[in-house]
């Protein structure tokens, strides 16, 4: 081993004698310029660094580039040889001391036993009933930090488990995000969480505790972070990969007004396969603009990875070089300092040390870092996420670290860490409806039906048993969209792009350029990331893609983040495309087939999320194995007859344009009821017909204005019907965004239930607006 003592000039560090390299022979030595080799410590204020001797031949500048911090003080003990813990950055005067429970791996998991414990009433926290704001944490020592990571992490499963909600990785990130809160002083320092699955910990540190009961349900706390909810949520996020952009923005924000608060980005090892993620570290490293990036590297993209029990690696090259860096202890135990002395170096050789630096990592193959070094990072870690104490070492010497440039911090965390339920689960209980607290076993509703999500899996898989050229492709989603379901069947024809939505869309294009039948099942909401490759690489060409547009409508405790208000109105205005909406599952599996059927344009369905409505599927003429027949392009159905009033429903609200008939009927009002199923191209005949035999005609939608009421009231426009005596309402959703609750206070609130419906109607027949129940 060889050690050398540096010298720190300023905040810069030093070599103190850059030229004295122990003989290869030696294994523990010091070597000083200021007291001479051998002398056992260093002069106060220095520090000391280690090279391995497996290093191979040392020169000064080879060594410069394998270097790491250790712990202030003397590197070696009298007796017995020890050399300070590896990998530690200078610790924070007056608060953390090493604990010999550090390295035991399951002090933050809780018991069987303690779980049974505090089932009914709860668990004890008495020391996190001491914590409202993050203040409150600054004079605790690690002991405590400790006690309070595992106080909450019992708290945040015994709320979860009666709310439902995105556990995992919360469960994943109790001790960076204490860390966070302990070093940097929020609001004033912006910590931008993305996506906000990994947020719950941080909602309970900045004084929301009292109200997480309410979290994603009406009225209550938000599921993600929310600027309107908290200051100290500095950015709202739904959907991944935006932190880096929004804190670099604010990190520009803060130069250009002269302040000298901190930004720090948290985003996953998923969120940052996201292209835009690297659009902004491509920015970033340009502008060399102060910020810490801290990457949350759980090995898991945004749902499981580990499809059918397979432990699938995680998406992407990316991955790999994460797992890399990981996996290579030398890197992790040699790092960075090099960087840091050749800046106090004239540019030829500053530039000659780089070079040799990365030649010095290249011997052990962790080449990882380079990919963020040459996006203009200044690259560390990695470090154990779970670890307190090098945590808030590495961030506190970060933050009091004066330099000038981007940080990229690689943290590795265990996604429902402490929680043995979440660790042993495949998705790691990644988002959850009500839970038993022993055994994690969720309590799901009883439904005689299936999800739409799995109707469409399996229906899918139907169509390829028949068709060799469908290939579903899903961006990060496989479980939220069905396609693990489709994967079991035919684990070839499965394409994961990563949180890549932009890619997804032009690669099944040049996969329809190709012959292949490619079904793109992404959510309503996601699917807003690919819009100009919908627009310019499949509509413009042309090219027979079909989408698949789960979480369409109204999705309950997911919020406005991932509401689909917007599908209808921005798919249906594309030229020659054929956008479908089915009013049941029965009418799902036949859209399936349609799609599968249509090979001549691109081609696209919502469904809402939930269950099915209990269908007898046989009598719908669907065979057992769930393969549909395609329906007639562009043609209606009627559902009822009537006289007074038509109501056209498009998609999931013909259910309750059906249940707003049976309420007119009461009232003594004829009610005609017609399932839409298309969008575009529309059934003109139906509607010249309908408006023509009926004084009302109501069109009801799950979308925002712009969407199928916008195509009928055009149709209608320019066909004179609108020049007589009909009467003509759209229902939409309102212009504003529906906040988070269930998928039936939502519809209340947005004014498109079967009671809101009926009551139009009556309206506008001028009847008294009273109902008969």
């Amino acid at each position: 081993m060889y050690i050398f003592c540096i010298s720190q000039v300023g905040k810069r560090a030093m070599p103190c004698c850059p030229t004295s390299i122990p003989p290869s022979s030696a294994t523990q030595t010091i070597h000083c310029a200021d007291r001479g080799a051998g002398a056992g410590s260093p002069p106060a204020g220095n520090r000391l660094l280690w090279v391995p001797q497996q290093a191979g031949t040392m020169t000064p500048a080879v060594a410069l580039g394998w270097t790491q911090w250790l712990g202030q003080g003397a590197a070696l003990q009298s007796g017995n040889q020890r050399h300070p813990r590896r990998g530690a950055l200078p610790r924070r005067a007056g608060t953390v001391a090493a604990a010999a429970a550090e390295n035991n791996n399951a002090w933050d998991t809780l018991s069987v036993d303690e779980l049974q414990e505090w089932e009914a009433t709860g668990p004890p926290t008495p020391l996190l009933d001491t914590i409202n704001f993050p203040v409150h944490l600054k004079n605790l020592g690690i002991s405590d930090l400790k006690k309070l990571s595992k106080e909450l992490r019992a708290d945040l499963i015994h709320t979860v488990a009666k709310t439902g909600g995105h556990l995992g990785s919360s469960l994943g990130v109790v001790e960076l995000t204490l860390a966070l809160h302990y070093v940097f002083n929020t609001p004033e320092d912006k910590i931008i969480w993305d996506v906000g699955h990994q947020a719950y910990i941080h909602k309970m540190l900045t004084g929301r505790r009292s109200r997480m009961h309410t979290i994603r349900q009406q009225g209550g706390l938000s599921g993600f972070t929310k600027r309107a909810e908290s200051p100290y949520d500095p950015f709202g996020a739904g959907h991944s990969s935006t932190s880096i952009s929004a804190a670099l923005g604010m990190a520009v924000g803060r130069d250009v007004k002269g302040r000298k608060n901190n930004v720090v980005a948290v985003i996953g090892d998923g969120a940052i396969t996201g292209g835009m993620a690297y659009e902004a570290m491509n920015h970033a490293g340009f502008l060399d603009t102060n910020m810490l990036v801290i990457l949350n590297d759980n090995q898991q993209v945004s749902l499981p990875t580990q499809y059918n029990g397979k432990n699938q690696e995680p998406v992407g090259a990316l991955s790999s070089a994460l797992a890399r860096l990981q996996a290579n202890k030398q890197l992790r135990e040699l790092r960075e300092i090099a960087k840091g002395v050749t800046k106090q170096l004239p540019g030829v050789i500053q530039n000659a040390t780089a070079k040799i630096d990365e030649y010095a990592r290249g011997m052990i193959s962790g080449t990882g870092s380079t990919l963020f070094e040459e996006l203009g990072f200044y690259y560390i870690g990695p470090v154990d996420g779970h670890n307190l104490q090098d945590l808030i070492d590495v961030l506190t010497e970060i933050k009091a670290t004066d330099t000038v440039g981007p940080v990229l911090l690689h943290v590795v965390t265990e996604k429902g860490r402490g929680y043995l339920p979440a660790e042993s689960a495949s998705d790691k209980m990644h988002g959850v409806v009500q839970y038993d607290t022993v055994t994690g076993k969720q309590i799901k509703a009883k439904s005689q039906a299936q999800s739409y999500t799995n109707y469409f899996a399996d229906a899918l898989v139907a169509e390829a048993r028949k068709d060799a050229r469908i290939v579903g492709i899903h961006a990060a989603m496989g479980g939220g969209t069905g396609m693990n379901r489709f994967e079991k069947a035919f684990p070839e024809r499965v394409y994961d792009v990563g949180i890549a939505e932009q890619h997804a869309v032009t690669f099944a294009a040049g996969l329809a350029c190709e012959g292949l039948a490619p079904f793109v099942a992404i959510y309503s909401s996601f699917l807003q990331r690919g819009y100009d490759q919908v627009v310019h690489d499949v509509s413009l060409q042309n090219l027979p893609v079909r989408f698949a547009m789960d979480r369409a409508g109204l999705v309950g405790a997911d919020g406005a983040t991932h509401c689909g208000a917007f599908d209808v109105a921005y798919m249906a205005c594309l030229p020659n495309i054929v956008c479908m909406a089915p009013s049941n599952e029965a009418e799902l599996i036949n859209m399936v087939a349609t799609c599968a059927a249509i090979d001549d344009r691109p081609s696209c369905f919502r469904f809402p999320r939930g269950s099915g409505i209990g269908l007898d599927l046989s009598s719908e003429g669907i065979t057992p194995d769930l393969k549909g027949t395609p329906l007639p392009i562009g043609k209606m159905r009627l559902r009822r007859g009537g006289a007074e009033v038509a109501l056209i429903g498009y998609g999931n609200p013909v259910n309750d344009c059906l249940a707003a008939a049976e309420l007119l009927e009461l009232s003594g009002v004829s009610a005609t009821v017609v399932d839409a199923r298309f969008c575009k191209p529309l059934d003109t005949d139906m509607l010249r017909k309908l408006a023509k035999e009926h004084p009302v005609m109501i069109t009801v939608e799950e979308g925002s204005i712009g969407g199928f009421a916008s195509h009928v009231m055009q149709f209608l426009c320019l066909d004179g019907l609108m020049d007589g005596n009909l009467k003509f309402r759209p229902m939409t959703l309102p212009d504003r965004y529906i906040e988070h609750g269930t998928q039936a206070e939502q519809l209340a609130e947005a004014g498109v239930d079967a009671s809101h419906i009926a009551a139009t109607a009556l309206a506008v027949l001028g009847r008294k607006k009273s109902l008969a129940h």
